[in-house]
């Protein structure tokens, strides 16, 4: 399935299509963010995105808006349209029964239900479809659905605060705070829309986190700590505020049964994994979070925890927050420990999508 050369003017339907479905952010998940204009005469007759899981596609809500004959209108969503009955209707059948003069897809969807049949479907009826995959905002917007479609594990986002000499705390384990008050703002709206917060219990020790999201965002994210041997306290601030924001402690078979007790009569969820290694234990934390149809976990821990998910290959994407500072000394606190490189062509590549100062 080929792509065809987009005009300007196609590349500008799709990228406000896209800032639309950010909007669904926190509300959609585990189903994609998806935006959609319905355009006629260089005009919008009609927007919508997603906004709620279980609700009306894009497409509905736009195609809705767009009242009259669209015969001479063209169409612009993010992703491929749906075909198949799930929670709503088809959208496909929706596009067939108001025929639009075309359709502009931003790009396929990963749903082996779909995979290019909507597209298909749409020609088959005499509906000019045309594919775009070239557009940044858009694939980057279907990424975390497509982890989970495809691999059955959660998108992984890392964060942390730094100095400008990359130091996450001072030697002595002081980091409250590096950042300031714009930067944790950024980070609670991130906290408000992934499905969960996972951290490492040497971190629970050291620093005693509520991590919730304030103001509360669209969704409560389940609170996950990496604890092999279940050292989680019982005062601890995750234990005290269980019944309110959920927590759920991942560890091993030798872990400490007597504290796993106390914590499950505060309303934490013990998960106990058999596997031997840290790495694999991971690897299974995050299938069982898949299971659980989890879309993102944010992940905010110290650089252990970091750096066993990136050996794994699976810290998909980094927001770091560099201050304009410098700490000093021996790199004893830094991002992503474990896994040190021994040459440079061995390093992880990413990407820059987005700087803000």
């Amino acid at each position: 399935m080929t792509d065809f050369s987009p005009s300007n003017e196609d590349l500008q339907w799709l990228r406000t299509a896209a800032q639309l479905a950010i909007r669904g952010a926190g509300s959609v998940e585990p189903n994609p963010m998806v935006g959609c204009v319905v355009v006629r005469d260089e005009m919008p007759i009609g927007m919508g995105w997603h906004q709620a899981f279980g609700g009306p596609h894009a497409e509905v809500h736009a195609l809705s808006e767009a009242r009259s004959d669209l015969s001479d209108s063209t169409v612009f969503v993010t992703l491929e349209p749906c075909c198949h009955q799930g929670k709503t209707a088809p959208c496909t059948d929706l596009l067939i029964i108001r025929r639009p003069k075309r359709v502009v897809v931003g790009c396929i969807d990963p749903n082996p239900k779909v995979a290019g049949q909507g597209i298909e479907i749409l020609r088959a009826a005499g509906i000019q479809v045309d594919l775009v995959s070239s557009v940044p905002e858009i694939s980057e917007l279907i990424r975390p659905f497509a982890k989970l479609i495809l691999s059955k594990r959660p998108w992984v986002i890392g964060k942390w605060a730094a100095s400008l000499d990359g130091k996450t705390a001072t030697a002595d384990g002081e980091s409250q705070w590096i950042t300031g008050e714009t930067a944790r703002a950024d980070v609670h709206r991130t906290r408000g829309r992934v499905d969960a917060i996972m951290t490492g219990v040497e971190t629970v020790l050291a620093d005693n986190p509520l991590l919730t999201a304030r103001p509360a965002g669209p969704r409560v994210a389940v609170r996950v700590i990496c604890d092999s041997q279940c050292r989680t306290p019982a005062d601890s601030q995750l234990a005290r505020t269980a019944k309110e924001f959920p927590v759920l402690v991942a560890c091993g078979t030798e872990h400490d049964a007597e504290n796993r007790r106390r914590l499950e009569k505060m309303g934490i969820e013990v998960w106990v994994d058999s596997a031997e290694t840290h790495q694999t234990r991971l690897g299974g934390l995050l299938e069982e979070l898949g299971s659980r149809q989890f879309t993102n976990v944010l992940v905010e821990s110290g650089g252990t925890l970091l750096g066993a998910l990136e050996e794994i290959g699976e810290l998909d994407e980094i927001h770091s927050y560099v201050a304009p500072s410098i700490i000093g000394g021996e790199p004893v606190f830094v991002p992503v420990q474990n896994g040190a490189r021994r040459s440079l062509a061995q390093k992880t590549g990413m990407y820059f999508v987005r700087v803000e100062q």
